[in-house]
């Protein structure tokens, strides 16, 4: 792992593959047989769920965790705390449940405090307002925000809002 940081308090597992230039800070723990690409910076307190793939360049914030059935492709931004579900009918003493995928496409960036309901793909570019919920897929360059998340706008690839009606 040459040109990697690795905070002391942080655990990696061996089997995980960490790009060059990534920064993993404290107490954050990356599980088995992980792909994290190139330049990516993982906050305090982030958990990496094992077989997860994560692009280049993805910054997540403090308090995220990335579970089982997440891909996170390039240029994307997890923001505070936000939330990644994996299981559509999560019972306590259901142990063969079926994980439902996630997928958050390039440049996807999702809010503070939001929630990703699993089944969503976010599309390119697209932005989540913090603290919204979102229970279906939201297409590319896309603004939504509430609860559950509904368009409100668009937004350019730079993140600012667009000047346009939908």
């Amino acid at each position: 792992m040459s040109k990697i940081k690795v905070h002391d308090t942080a655990e990696v597992h061996p089997s995980s593959q960490i790009g060059e230039g990534t920064q993993i800070w404290h107490q954050v723990q990356v599980m088995q047989n992980t792909e994290i690409g190139h330049n990516c910076n993982l906050g305090k307190s982030v958990f990496i769920d094992a077989t997860v793939k994560i692009g280049n360049r993805v910054k997540i914030q403090n308090g995220v965790s990335v579970f089982k059935g997440v891909t996170v492709e390039d240029d994307c931004f997890l923001g505070p705390h936000m939330v990644f579900t994996n299981d559509l009918t999560p019972r306590s003493f259901n142990h063969d449940f079926k994980i439902t995928k996630t997928h958050l496409k390039k440049g996807a960036s999702v809010g503070a405090n939001a929630t990703l309901v699993c089944g969503v793909t976010l599309g390119e570019y697209c932005m989540v307002g913090a603290g919204s919920v979102v229970t279906k897929d939201v297409a590319p360059y896309e603004l939504v925000l509430g609860n559950p998340a509904r368009v409100v706008g668009q937004v350019c690839k730079c993140g600012k809002r667009a000047n346009l009606s939908i």
